[in-house]
C-alpha cells in the first residue's frame, strides 16, 4: 500500500492535493504531526488533520511526533484519524497507550527511530496493527534514506511471522521509486512518500508506479 505524506503538499493548494490522491491508487493518506520537542521542526495538529478529514475519501494515517502522545489520542481520534501512531522513544506507557487506540476504535501503530532496535516491540505485537520503521532521522521531509533500514525490515518481518501476528511493516522517510521494489521484498506492507510523490511532475502517476514497484 502506498500512503503519500501531506507534509510534502503544497499548504497552500491543501484541498487540491487531497482530492488528487482521493482519485489515485493511495491507499491511505500519511498525516505528520510534529511539535517542535520530539522532533526539530512543527509541522500542524488538530485543525489542520480535520480539514484533510473533510476532504479526504482514503483513511488517514496519522503520525504522531510528538511528547506526551497519550494525551491526545482522544483529539486525534474526533479529528480523523483511521490509523494512528505513537513513537516507541516518546510512550513511557506505550502498550496502555496502544489499548487506548484500538479501545477508540482506530488501528494501533508505533514508529521506531532508525537506532531503535526492531526487537523491543516483541512483546507489544499482539497490541498492534501497524509498526512503523523510520528510514530517515524524523523530523524534516526530503532527507536520504538509510541503507540500515532494509535488515531492520527483515528482522521485523520475521519476528511478525514467528509470531503469527497480523501486522503490517510500514516505511517512513526517503521512500520512492529507487526502493520500493527492494522494500517490498524485505518485506514491507506500506510505503510512505513525501516528496517522491508530490515534487513529481505527475504525482498520480507516481502514485502508480509505486505500487507497481
Amino acid at each position: 500500500m502506498i500512503a503519500p505524506s501531506i507534509l510534502s503538499a503544497d499548504f497552500a493548494n491543501l484541498e487540491r492535493d487531497v482530492r488528487m490522491l482521493n482519485g489515485s491508487d493511495a491507499a491511505w493518506i500519511h498525516v505528520d504531526i510534529m511539535d517542535g520537542v520530539f522532533v526539530p521542526n512543527l509541522s500542524f495538529g488538530l485543525p489542520v488533520t480535520e480539514a484533510i478529514k473533510r476532504h479526504a475519501t482514503k483513511p488517514l494515517d496519522v503520525h504522531l511526533m510528538i511528547v506526551q502522545p497519550e494525551r491526545y489520542l482522544e483529539d486525534f481520534k474526533k479529528a480523523g484519524a483511521d490509523v494512528l501512531t505513537v513513537h516507541y522513544e516518546a510512550s513511557t506507557h506505550l502498550h496502555r497507550s496502544l489499548q487506548q487506540i484500538r479501545a477508540l476504535g482506530m488501528k494501533a501503530g508505533v514508529a521506531l527511530n532508525p537506532h531503535t532496535p526492531v526487537d523491543l516491540v516483541a512483546d507489544v505485537l499482539g497490541d498492534l496493527d501497524l509498526v512503523c520503521l523510520m528510514s530517515v532521522n524524523p523530523g524534516f521531509g526530503g532527507q536520504a534514506f538509510i541503507p540500515q533500514t532494509f535488515k531492520k525490515v527483515e528482522r521485523l518481518r520475521r519476528m511478525i511471522d514467528d509470531a503469527h501476528a497480523k501486522v503490517l511493516i510500514e516505511i517512513d522517510g526517503g521512500v520512492g521509486l529507487a526502493n520500493a521494489a527492494d522494500l517490498k521484498k524485505a518485506g514491507a506492507d506500506v510505503l510512505v512518500a513525501g516528496n517522491a510523490v508530490f515534487k513529481a511532475s505527475d504525482p498520480a502517476a507516481t502514485i502508480r508506479q509505486l505500487n507497481e514497484a
